[in-house]
């Protein structure tokens, strides 16, 4: 009889899933998704009857909902982990509405497993569940493997026949764990507990991990210390050590795979002692792929870095660009006043200068969070390289050689030609830099096929130093550079970076260490065609104007200076404070030419519509726009005014004045083929 009870088996083990969430519809979904797997599903309505069963039954996971009433899941999971018979039973966190990284972070701490959003994909979540309760009944399997062991044993000298049949289950047991090892995204370890850590045991799961048969790691002990990266061999070493003093081990570092490319582990695990019959002690661990993780969030830096800068900078941009305004115009005036007295020219130029150079620089880092304002236009990019290489020769010096490697026939794109222009500069001065003022710089445009979308190549090589993986990983952050002192401000490829991308295209690079550097602009083409050139405003002195301008800008340094320009030019003007005081004026009998007004301004009215208000009680008068930094919702808005960029100075203003006064007056309401007009004109 004893014979037939072993061979008929152990019974089947089967695990407990505690689905907690107050919401019938969420539960019995969840129910549904994991009734396939064949384990005892038990809901809870709250984190008080949860905490009820969990004082009476054992689960293999808890799917615990973080948004209940009265108590919720925060408060329910730690209270889980606060008691002995709960505290390692898993934990994952199902949301709809805790998506934020800080309640994630949140979840994490109180000692969730993982975090899973709503709408539950049902694969997903039976995979995840999957993998906690074969985990849970591996572990209730060697619980109860050691007890069978233990009747064994006591049995084993009586009756042979149910020793043999024992081995034949346990061999039988192990199959199942390595088939289920093998099914698992993780990778199970056994160490060595002294250096060099030789591998006892690795999983199969390893080989499309590394391009390595798990019995390489057996049969050669140096292996897996031996492809960790240089810079983290000494902190998995020191950490395998302290295994002993903690009892348990966590870190992460690169392998260099057999396909010769690093790959980022995730190793930990626990200590095992020597036990009392003199086996040698081992670290047991797990190995997981992180690889992508952190990928995605290097990315994720990148981007909330870029939009750090870029909150930094538009927030400051349109007051400081109001300030640079006060300090041109004065400049200017100041300049005119003083033209027989060189030594205070000479200090007012510098003083010109140095607000310029501010002016460039918030200019370059509105570029790199992609918050500038561009004026894309149709452009032949064979014919923009070609004209705009004299004045990058001039910029690299005699002693660079740049060669044109064009298309063969007319490539259009719809860019912004002056941040074109300064980001072939930009590259061309970078690459004279490297060659140390002396090398071969080649130009080439060529069109290119991504995905079925035809796309525009300017790519810019060099052949000086190049460039070391590190260095090239951080090019484009503001503020990086690899030059003295002085002699950069680390701007200048973020800002080509920024202008590409806020263009719908790409930064490539491909460098090396005394290789050299190529830097790839993709640009998307168009079929348009570019729209007839009209002559420009020449260098002359602006023409002087006798028209009526009501002034409406809310900074009074700024007004003063603008007056003070306009009056200058011959205009009569009047003034206001806001878009309040500007109606005001234009109810009134006086009559006016123009409305010069500020876009972004206190009182709940901005410039755009103040400027359709004024026409519509003045159909004939004409409107300019200005504004230090328009701000995402302002350059959203489609309008029919134009506009012109703080900082601006005396003649460019006096210019733009009179092409608007020569120009129809739009009518006061916006139509959609007004969009085209609404771009600004950098200044």
């Amino acid at each position: 009889m004893a014979s037939d009870r072993i061979s008929s088996g152990p019974p089947p083990l089967t695990a407990r899933v505690l689905i907690v969430d107050d919401d019938e519809r969420n539960a019995f979904a969840a129910a549904e998704a994991l009734g396939v797997l064949g384990h005892e599903l038990v809901v809870a309505r709250s984190g008080e009857e949860a905490l009820r069963l969990l004082l009476t039954q054992e689960f293999a996971v808890i799917l615990l909902d973080l948004h209940m009433p009265g108590m919720d899941g925060y408060e329910t999971a730690r209270l889980i982990r606060e008691h002995p018979r709960t505290r390692n039973t898993p934990i994952v966190f199902v949301t709809a509405v805790f998506r934020d990284e800080a309640h994630i972070f949140q979840a994490y701490t109180v000692g969730a497993v993982d975090v899973v959003f709503k709408p539950v994909d049902p694969f997903i979540l039976r995979s995840k569940v999957s993998i906690l309760a074969d985990l849970h009944l591996k572990t209730l399997e060697v619980r109860r493997q050691a007890e069978e062991q233990r009747i064994l044993l006591e049995e084993n000298a009586r009756i042979s026949e149910e020793k043999l049949a024992a081995e034949m289950a346990l061999r039988s047991t192990r199959e199942r764990q390595d088939n289920i090892l093998k099914s698992l995204p993780v990778v199970f370890t056994s160490r060595a507990s002294v250096h060099p850590f030789g591998a006892l045991f690795v999983s199969d799961s390893i080989g499309p991990l590394t391009g390595f048969e798990a019995n390489r790691f057996v049969d050669e002990p140096d292996i897996g210390l031996g492809r960790i990266h240089p810079d983290d061999v000494a902190g998995v070493v020191n950490c395998l050590m302290k295994a002993s003093e903690s009892g348990a081990y966590a870190c992460e570092y690169r392998w260099l795979c057999a396909d010769g490319q690093y790959r980022t582990f995730l190793d930990q695990g626990v200590w095992v002692p020597d036990d009392e019959d003199g086996v040698d002690g081992q670290i047991l661990g797990t190995l997981l792929d992180v690889t992508d993780r952190r990928h995605l969030e290097e990315q994720l830096t990148q981007a909330r870095k870029m939009e750090a800068v870029g909150q930094l900078t538009g927030g400051v941009a349109h007051d400081f660009n109001n300030l640079l305004t006060v300090v041109l115009g004065n400049a200017d005036i100041l300049l005119r006043r003083v033209e027989d007295q060189p030594r205070i020219v000479k200090h007012l130029a510098a003083i010109r200068a140095a607000a310029e150079r501010g002016q460039t620089l918030t200019r370059q880092l509105l570029a790199f969070s992609r918050r500038q304002q561009l004026n894309p236009r149709v452009v032949d990019l064979n014919a923009l390289i070609r004209d705009f290489t004299p004045l990058m020769r001039q910029a690299v010096g005699e002693g660079v050689v740049i060669d044109l490697d064009l298309a063969a026939e007319p490539l259009y794109a719809s860019v912004d030609p002056t941040h074109l222009e300064t980001a072939l500069l930009n590259l061309a001065v970078n690459a004279r830099d490297a060659m140390e003022n002396d090398g071969r710089l080649v130009i080439g445009l060529s069109e290119v096929d991504e995905e079925g979308e035809r796309r525009a190549s300017i790519r810019i090589a060099d052949n000086g130093a190049g460039m070391s993986p590190e260095v090239a990983s951080r090019v484009f952050e503001p503020f990086y550079t690899t030059k003295d002192v002085g002699r950069g401000s680390g701007l200048g490829l973020s800002q080509v970076y920024g202008f590409v991308a806020q263009s719908g295209g790409c930064v490539e690079l491909v460098s090396a260490p005394g290789e050299g550097a190529a830097f790839t602009l993709v640009l998307p083409l168009t079929d348009d065609l570019p729209e007839t050139a009209v002559a420009g405003d020449g260098a002359h002195e602006v023409e002087l104007g006798h028209e009526r301008v009501l002034i409406v800008e809310d900074d009074p340094a700024v007004l003063s200076v603008c007056l003070d320009m306009l009056t200058g030019l011959g205009y009569r003007c009047e003034v206001a404070a806001d878009a309040a005081g500007a109606l005001h004026r234009l109810a009134g009998d006086q009559s006016y030419d123009l409305l010069f007004s500020d876009v972004v301004m206190p009182g709940g009215m901005n410039g755009i519509e103040l400027g359709r208000r004024a026409q519509a009680l003045r159909p004939d008068l004409r409107v300019l726009l200005t504004s230090g930094y328009l701000g995402e919702a302002a350059q959203q808005l489609d309008h029919e005014f134009e506009v012109i960029d703080k900082p601006y100075q005396r003649t460019e203003l006096g210019a733009r004045l009179r092409a608007v006064l020569a120009a129809k007056p739009e009518p006061a309401a916006s139509t959609p083929t007004k969009k085209a007009k609404s771009k600004v004109r950098s200044a």
